[in-house]
């Protein structure tokens, strides 16, 4: 039986309210309509802080066991609704729905990452008496939760990047209040829906829906959330960091991902590796493949195997499974990376292929002879355009790498395992991924960048660790 998201309204502390005003929720293929959901106030963000403070010893004093029976469980009835929540994720966003699928299958693989790591969150044995004058101490260390975690998630995968909040929040003995991309509720009040389902208690977490700019310094500011959990666009980050005071940060802030082809390089794999890479989710993807650098013996050749691949990319309903591309998120966004194209056309760069829009959706698009200095080259285009580059060597492909204000992760093919391991150690990212491309992640591993791509790791154990604290228990051994 497929689960029934509870009408237009939204979870405050586990109670599912309507407010009259409302946000509607648009499909952007379509241009239409789908769904509302309350427009949260100030005033709403105030209770809900104030209640997720009453939830936090709550969810502290849940026993591990307790914390994964609830993880697991929703991660249950998330796969017993496999294909409901993946036409969810489809319906308001960017997603194909061969997409959607596989977002949902991340997700549950989340949550019941996040159930197993829950009774990993340990801590260890100190030698005090490693200090002269100290023979008589002896103790050890705990991780205890942060409290209350304000998690801010985007639209490009509305359903993980909520798993990947809420998930290590509730491991690690959290309240949490999710803050889901306007554009992009519904997921994050479906997988809420599955979390109460599953025996979350209340107040332990909210999911509050409205527009950032009313409600967001409210939650971001407020001197009573220990956390904030943000994935987004750096400028918004950035506002975050300065407005948010004393507290813990952690942040995922995009790319520009560089993409790397040596000359000893296998180029039909490269070649389908950075096609698969750059158009994923039209490329609003923060692992997206954005620069590719190559080096000049073998450029021509790959550029025609890439651009077969681009050219074979089917772009149109996102409902099909014949379909690998969909839109962007809304017109205005597509128009923006129209105006890019036509900035960097204008300055000399050719178009390869593609370069047309047709409403909200963009053609996969290939630049070449780009100005080093064009924006489109510095900044993350988060839209299904690559630029091409050729290089004389691997030095120079480096340099160039390096040489934007971002650092998430970077993809190089090579067969040269000397060339892997300079690559490994010389690019200022976060992540190498070794003759795979950019966009390559498992939701294990530790994920997040250096520079302008943010603050701290996510991945389901090292998110946990992000939202708990050590303390530290000494014992002086006395005599009676």
């Amino acid at each position: 039986m497929a689960m029934k998201l509870a009408g237009q309204k939204m979870l405050l502390a586990g109670d599912w309210v309507e407010r009259e005003d409302k946000i509607d929720v648009w499909d952007p293929q379509k241009n239409e309509r789908i769904e509302s959901v309350p427009a949260a106030s100030r005033e709403d963000v105030e209770r809900a802080i104030k209640l997720a403070r009453e939830g936090a010893p709550i969810a502290a004093n849940l026993s591990v066991r307790e914390r994964m029976d609830i993880l697991n469980k929703a991660a249950s009835l998330v796969e017993e609704n496999h294909e409901d929540f993946a036409r969810t994720i489809a319906a308001e966003g960017v997603k194909t729905i061969n997409e959607a699928r596989s977002e949902t299958t991340r997700a549950i693989e989340t949550l019941r990452l996040s159930a197993e790591e829950a009774r990993r969150l340990t801590g260890e044995s100190i030698n005090f008496d490693q200090m002269p004058g100290n023979e008589d101490r002896m103790g050890y260390y705990f991780r205890f939760p942060v409290g209350v975690v304000a998690a801010i998630t985007p639209f490009n995968d509305p359903l993980n990047l909520v798993a990947h909040k809420l998930g290590p929040a509730v491991a690690a003995g959290n309240a949490v209040i999710i803050k889901p991309a306007t554009e992009t509720p519904l997921s994050a009040l479906k997988l809420a829906d599955a979390f109460m389902k599953a025996g979350l208690p209340k107040k332990v977490l909210t999911v509050i829906t409205g527009r950032s700019r009313d409600i967001g310094d409210s939650l971001i500011e407020s001197k009573d959330i220990n956390m904030i959990s943000f994935t987004g666009g750096y400028e918004t980050g950035e506002k975050i960091s300065k407005k948010a005071g004393l507290k813990k940060l952690s942040m995922e802030l995009g790319s520009n991902s560089p993409f790397i082809v040596c000359k000893d390089a296998d180029l039909k794999q490269a070649a389908a590796a950075a096609s698969s890479g750059a158009f994923a989710a039209a490329g609003q993807n923060c692992l997206s493949v954005q620069r590719i650098y190559v080096e000049e013996d073998v450029y021509s050749s790959f550029k025609d195997l890439f651009l077969k691949y681009v050219r074979e990319v089917r772009t149109g309903d996102k409902m099909l499974e014949s379909t690998d591309m969909g839109p962007l998120i809304n017109e205005k966004e597509a128009r923006r990376i129209e105006e890019w194209v036509e900035e960097a056309k204008n300055s000399g760069a050719a178009v390869l292929t593609g370069g047309q829009r047709e409403g909200a959706l963009f053609q996969p698009t290939v630049l070449e002879n780009v100005p080093e200095n064009a924006p489109i080259v510095k900044e993350e285009i988060f839209g299904p355009v690559v630029l091409l580059f050729k290089v004389e060597h691997l030095d120079e492909a480096l340099t160039r790498s390096n040489d934007v204000n971002y650092g998430l992760q970077a993809g190089i093919f090579t067969n040269n395992v000397n060339s892997a391991l300079k690559a490994a150690k010389s690019l200022h990212v976060g992540g190498v991924m070794i003759n795979d491309s950019s966009d390559f992640r498992i939701d294990a591993m530790p994920f997040g960048g250096v520079k302008g791509s943010g603050l701290g790791r996510e991945g389901v154990a090292f998110a946990i660790k992000e939202m708990s604290e050590e303390r530290i228990v000494c014992f002086k051994m006395t005599e009676e």
